[in-house]
């Protein structure tokens, strides 16, 4: 410790902070929220970004997200490579939503133009600028789909689907709930902690409840993984949601709008000669919140 002043024979020691240099960019699409690192100028490894995010993504006491990204340089024939980190420091397999932020934070940055190639854990994504602010992107394809399951909560028995996206799977559940809208939020919350953690899902799972409102027209809510909470809106589950209830024939597939707690997303599946489903694409805004330094004393 340094020892620098001296007032009246006693030492008073002098704390000097360290410069961390690190910039961030805090982004949100329809209320998911991320912050962006752009580690090609950072140069931190995998341990040191586990610790960084499950850091600055603590509401009130950081910075605050639902979960961090890592920009890197790519492996293939990306633009550049995706690396995303839970709220709790866990690497995730894709996020829907941190795409489209990441999509517009490539363009803006200059690493890609109005289309961007962006590789992540799961594979490849496909985003679009479509104006300013509304980005759409390609979600990884589904990989697996089992409809006819249950889970058992409290006695009660709940039907659902188990959907996974890209490689390796990201977990999703699609939960339907007749009265989600007026349903009481404790209880919500509780049903949706003893699904994401059912022993019948090895990896753990992403729980979406869903309400059918209107033709082609639902409203959602996700309890996430990582986050351990509901959050504002989630892209790949709302996407494996539409796939689900697409090939239920209770949506058309085509322009439908999901409202999610943080706004209004829509998904449009494509279909190949064989009438399987061949893209899946998620459009909603993005905004830009925050630029800066981090200055966290604590870190």
């Amino acid at each position: 410790m340094d020892y620098g002043e001296v007032y009246q024979g006693y030492c008073f020691p002098i704390l000097v902070r360290g410069n961390i240099n690190l910039r961030f960019t805090k982004m949100h699409g329809a209320g998911n929220d991320f912050i962006i690192i752009n580690n090609m100028d950072e140069g931190l490894s995998v341990e040191e970004m586990k610790l960084l995010a499950k850091k600055l993504c603590q509401r009130r006491l950081s910075i605050g997200a639902d979960g961090m990204m890592a920009v890197e340089k790519p492996d293939c024939d990306g633009d550049y490579k995706m690396v995303f980190f839970n709220a709790d420091g866990s690497i995730g397999e894709m996020c829907g939503n941190g795409a489209r932020c990441i999509a517009r934070y490539g363009y803006e940055k200059g690493l890609a133009g109005e289309t961007q190639r962006i590789e992540t854990t799961a594979g490849m994504v496909v985003g679009r600028r479509l104006d300013e602010r509304t980005y759409r992107i390609r979600l990884n394809d589904v990989t697996k789909i089992e409809s006819g399951r249950s889970a058992v909560v409290k006695g009660e028995k709940y039907p659902l689907t188990y959907v996974e996206m890209g490689n390796p799977g990201l977990p999703h559940i699609v939960v339907g709930i007749d009265d989600l809208q007026t349903r009481d939020r404790g209880f919500l919350s509780d049903l949706g902690q003893a699904l994401r953690y059912d022993n019948q899902f090895e990896k753990g799972t992403n729980v979406n409840f869903y309400q059918v409102v209107g033709e082609d027209e639902l409203v959602e809510l996700t309890y996430e993984r990582g986050v351990e909470d509901f959050t504002m809106a989630c892209g790949t589950g709302t996407g494996c949601v539409v796939y689900a209830l697409t090939k239920e024939k209770k949506v058309s597939g085509q322009n439908v709008k999901v409202h999610v707690p943080g706004g209004l997303l829509t998904i449009d599946l494509c279909h190949d000669e064989g009438g399987q489903v061949s893209h899946i694409f998620l459009t909603g805004p993005t905004n830009i919140v925050a630029e800066g330094d981090v200055l966290d004393e604590d870190l």
